[in-house]
């Protein structure tokens, strides 16, 4: 999609769509992973998995977020594709490991635990998030950092979402520039 490509990070509720939206807004290309990519499946070997029988809403939690990955194969060749000058991919995959190497950078949106929350609590009771069970999951996800890629650029999304942008593509070499 971009000659330059980059993936934009975080656990859920620190900002990613919100993000997502904004760089559209300015112009830019983007790709919605966790709504145009994002499925159930293995993340070694990238198998369409369905959710087995569970018996509480926690164990049902952590095992769609253990197994929400994207296609390798999608994200290749979405990279591969060069007509746009930059690509953000936003969401989060428990696979990146397999094509994170195919970015430029990767940013990881950080807030602090009781900004987290805040956002949590405002989500629907139908989106990831808004169950009592899958907070307490992304609180101890904030805290371990699990899932979230190593070597990321940490970018303060406590700020207002123009400033987290203007952070990122300041990082990117658009500081003051739109999109094509």
């Amino acid at each position: 999609m971009g000659a330059r490509n980059y993936l934009i990070d975080g656990v859920s509720g620190t900002g990613k769509t919100t993000v997502a939206e904004e760089l559209e807004r300015r112009g830019y290309q983007v790709i919605h992973g966790d709504r145009t990519l994002a499925y159930y499946g293995d993340p070694e070997t990238g198998a369409p998995l369905e959710q087995p029988a569970l018996e509480s809403a926690a164990d049902v939690a952590a095992w769609g977020n253990a197994r929400w990955i994207w296609p390798v194969g999608a994200v290749r060749s979405l990279v591969a594709e060069r007509s746009h000058a930059m690509t953000f991919f936003c969401g989060g995959s428990r696979n990146s490991r397999h094509f994170i190497d195919l970015f430029d950078a990767v940013f990881i949106l950080d807030v602090d635990i009781q900004t987290l929350r805040e956002r949590l609590a405002k989500r629907p009771a139908d989106e990831f998030g808004g169950q009592r069970v899958e907070r307490d999951l992304i609180a101890r996800m904030h805290a371990s950092r699990e899932g979230l890629p190593l070597n990321g650029i940490m970018v303060d999304a406590t700020a207002p979402v123009g400033s987290v942008v203007d952070s990122i593509l300041s990082i990117c070499g658009e500081a003051g520039r739109q999109s094509e």
